[in-house]
């Protein structure tokens, strides 16, 4: 802010065609600003994309072992773009994506206690006794895991689909 008052009172930053004299002024979504001569372009408003990852593409901008990654498969036209946390390769689902930096680390920070929700299959049958656990929290090779909402959703042949909620996103969490 300060940068700007000092930019404003020397004269080098236009609205409109007009040497803007003081920063007591408001600035409209239509308004044209000039600094040094070079227009500044507006700011784009917040967006929010939905995008289901396909099995086999990385969540990340580049993959420095060459697999497709998630902005390989996006349109070409979209703004750029990042995603809201992250999906394994061999997992498929709801990705979130944003122009927004901001609102990106808000929901992704484990403080902000936002509910991501999988639905998940599983080899064998599931004990209730195992669901109470993951409420309760646990421990896998030594890293704690809060509690996890998790429910049986149905059991077919010798797989079990469970839909669990977590809130803390650590690696490899729906994994283990």
């Amino acid at each position: 802010r300060r940068d700007a008052e000092e930019l404003i009172a020397a004269g080098r930053v236009k609205v409109n065609g007009k040497v803007l004299d003081s920063p007591a002024f408001n600035v409209m979504a239509d308004d044209v600003i000039h600094l040094d001569g070079t227009e500044i372009p507006p700011i784009e408003r917040t967006r929010l994309f939905l995008f289901h990852k396909p099995a086999g593409v990385v969540t990340t901008n580049r993959d420095p072992e060459g697999r497709k990654t998630v902005f390989d498969v996006l349109p070409a036209d979209l703004p750029r773009l990042m995603t809201i946390g992250r999906l394994d390769i061999n997992t498929e689902g709801l990705l979130l994506l944003t122009n927004d930096g901001g609102l990106s680390r808000v929901l992704e920070l484990p403080a902000t206690g936002w509910l991501r929700r999988y639905r998940v299959r599983v080899h064998g049958k599931v004990e209730e006794s195992a669901l109470k656990d993951l409420r309760d929290g646990i421990a896998v090779d030594g890293v704690f895991y809060g509690s996890i909402e998790a429910s049986l959703d149905r059991e077919q042949g010798t797989n079990a689909w469970l839909t669990i909620g977590l809130r803390e996103g650590k690696n490899r969490e729906v994994k283990n």
